[in-house]
């Protein structure tokens, strides 16, 4: 290797790694102040060593909030709607790829605009039609609109459409009407385009925040975001409590940062066969 591309692999290596170190010690400070005192993490906030080493902040999560009230509202709403969304995304995109019928390339049109909708334009129009169907404030309005999403119907789409046709012939020939070939014959076959979904949902619905803010007031009905807020918003009391707010904002990562490292290598190869049409 010559001095100048070695000189030039190092430069590049010095600047990722300086862009590598940029990102993740917001996360460092993060785990290392949740295991701090509050004296310790209020003088010394930017430090990587918890200076002594405390885990008091995690048992008051626990004791001292509705941390476990918001955890399992989580659960709750994350599971249904990405399943929901799952089983929709797929029966919606099947349509659009391989039905054929007057408007479907206007309602897909429709469906590729609506991703470019910024959320929070719909949140008022969202609180007026949840409010007038009388769901406000409650389970149903917290999940239902999140069943439906207009990036799911396209990838499952773009999936859809690169399977070749003659995977449900057989099944046609045998009988099997188009719910049936759906379900049986193609749906198995797009399994890396469902764990992209899968990934995508649960962690849009784990940390969806604005949606709370117009579908529940009630506190027994938070989720983790919206009860997070509130930790940040000064609702324990007097005191920084950088250690307990840091700590529980943790805890709450946890789920969604497992679930994508386990599954990565099932996303790329669903983003990418979502994205091209074989």
């Amino acid at each position: 290797m010559s001095a100048r591309r070695l000189v030039s692999r190092i430069g590049g290596y010095l600047i990722l790694g300086f862009f590598a170190v940029a990102f993740l010690y917001p996360f460092v400070i993060q785990l290392t102040n949740s295991f701090k005192t509050e004296p310790d993490a209020t003088a010394n906030p930017l430090s990587p060593v918890p200076h002594p080493f405390d885990t008091t902040s995690f048992l008051h999560i626990f004791d001292g909030t509705d941390f476990p009230l918001w955890l399992g509202n989580s659960v709750l709403v994350t599971v249904v709607a990405t399943f929901t969304r799952l089983f929709f995304a797929s029966l919606a995109g099947y349509a659009l790829a391989r039905m054929r019928f007057g408007g479907r390339r206007v309602l897909f049109a429709a469906i590729v605009a609506m991703m470019a909708v910024p959320p929070v334009v719909l949140l008022i129009p969202k609180f007026l039609v949840l409010n007038q169907l009388g769901i406000y404030d409650s389970y149903a309005g917290l999940i239902l609109p999140l069943t439906v999403d207009a990036t799911g119907v396209f990838i499952m789409k773009q999936f859809f459409e690169s399977v070749p046709a003659s995977v449900e012939e057989a099944a046609r020939i045998d009988g099997a009407g188009p719910f049936r070939t759906f379900w049986s014959v193609v749906l198995p076959t797009a399994r890396p385009a469902l764990i992209t979904l899968t990934i995508l949902s649960f962690q849009g619905t784990w940390n969806e925040f604005p949606h709370t803010l117009v579908s529940v007031q009630n506190p027994n009905l938070y989720t983790l975001p919206r009860g997070l807020a509130g930790l940040v918003s000064g609702s324990l009391g007097s005191g920084s409590q950088y250690p307990l707010k840091l700590g529980a904002a943790l805890l709450t990562i946890i789920p969604v940062a497992v679930i994508f490292v386990v599954f990565q290598r099932y996303f790329v190869r669903g983003a990418n066969e979502g994205a091209n049409k074989e």
